[in-house]
């Protein structure tokens, strides 16, 4: 697996990334938890994805201190003893973790305390890379990014960076960074793939001046473009979409409603034609379509079994035919969005 430095920094990744939402059996939704995450796969399972993973040379592992109640860092921490140094470790927080005021959000009180849970619950005392989940309203960019620049200098923290961040915020905490004469941001998680291609237009052009890799999540759209669901046929028994729409949680429902729309079943349609024409799995076809994206770092990929972890690899060393990524590319183009490469759209 080839490695890259991620953003301006001199810390070197693998293309593909390991995202563990799906480790630790299901606790338990919490408060402005994605609604994707199901949990389901157990400690034994997700050693042996590490395993693997890391054989294949990967070497970043991504979690967060609200995944599974806490549960995923804590079978990430088991998995990675004993080779701690080999793995960069990344892990976020921002989501609730108590029922306070100061319970959530990016504030010093809560990041001190959220770190500290994380550094417990990975049993490890650094970590390597450490992300705002999501931007707070509620607390000062420059509270947070000062936060962020302590945990560095304590040796806690190695690098920082952040998730679902819009353009303006991106530049806002780096220039809150530079004025402090602090730590800036090395890296953004941001959701793209064929179905989610909105950060083209301001966020990767942004990530590019100030700095940041990007590795980025949900590439298979929530398993739509693995070829699971069609137009006019309900999602099959024991899928997540199926799941989704009989949970009682009315945003679980609305994010699947959301995925199983028109348009996406169009673009999953041609992803699988093109995959039949080449021999190789509609899953395979949209991961070789992110990897070689411009501005894309590392892919996250978020296995339930070492199957799919298999098949997820091997997409990724797919290399797609010119005419086949064109052709993708034309089909999922959203209206008015410029080209990464800062081009309008018909140049």
């Amino acid at each position: 697996m080839r490695h890259t430095q991620l953003g301006r920094s001199g810390l070197k990744v693998s293309t593909a990334c390991l995202g563990t939402m799906n480790f630790g059996m299901n606790v338990g939704t919490r408060p402005g938890m994605n609604p994707g995450s199901s949990g389901g796969c157990d400690e034994t399972e997700a050693a042996r994805i590490v395993d693997a993973f890391l054989e294949a040379g990967g070497n970043v592992i991504d979690t967060a201190d609200a995944y599974n109640g806490g549960e995923s860092e804590r079978v990430v921490g088991r998995a990675v003893r004993g080779r701690r140094d080999s793995v960069v470790l990344a892990t976020k927080a921002f989501l609730p973790q108590g029922p306070g005021p100061n319970d959530r959000g990016l504030s010093r009180a809560h990041l001190t305390r959220a770190l500290e849970g994380s550094l417990r619950r990975l049993g490890t005392d650094h970590v390597d890379l450490y992300q705002c989940h999501q931007w707070d309203d509620s607390t000062p960019i420059e509270e947070t990014m000062a936060t962020l620049d302590g945990f560095v200098r304590s040796g806690k923290v190695r690098y920082i960076g952040c998730s679902n961040f819009t353009a303006a915020q991106i530049v806002e905490s780096q220039w809150a960074a530079e004025r402090a004469g602090g730590t800036p941001f090395v890296s953004l998680q941001p959701q793209y793939s064929l179905l989610a291609r909105s950060i083209e237009a301001e966020i990767l052009p942004v990530c590019r001046r100030h700095g940041l890799g990007t590795l980025v999540w949900s590439p298979l759209g929530g398993g739509v473009l693995a070829g699971r669901y069609r137009r006019g046929e309900a999602p099959g028994p024991g899928t997540r979409m199926a799941r989704l729409r009989a949970s009682p949680m009315p945003m679980a429902r609305a994010w699947a409603d959301g995925l199983l729309n028109e348009p996406n079943l169009v673009v999953a349609e041609h992803v699988a034609e093109a995959a039949a024409g080449l021999g190789a799995t509609p899953a395979a076809v949209a991961l070789a379509w992110v990897r070689r994206r411009p501005g894309v770092t590392s892919v996250v990929v978020g296995p339930r079994t070492l199957d799919q972890l298999r098949d997820n690899l091997a997409g990724l060393d797919l290399d797609l035919p010119p005419e086949v990524a064109a052709r993708l590319d034309e089909v999922s183009r959203p209206a008015r969005t410029a080209p990464v490469d800062g081009t309008r759209a018909g140049e």
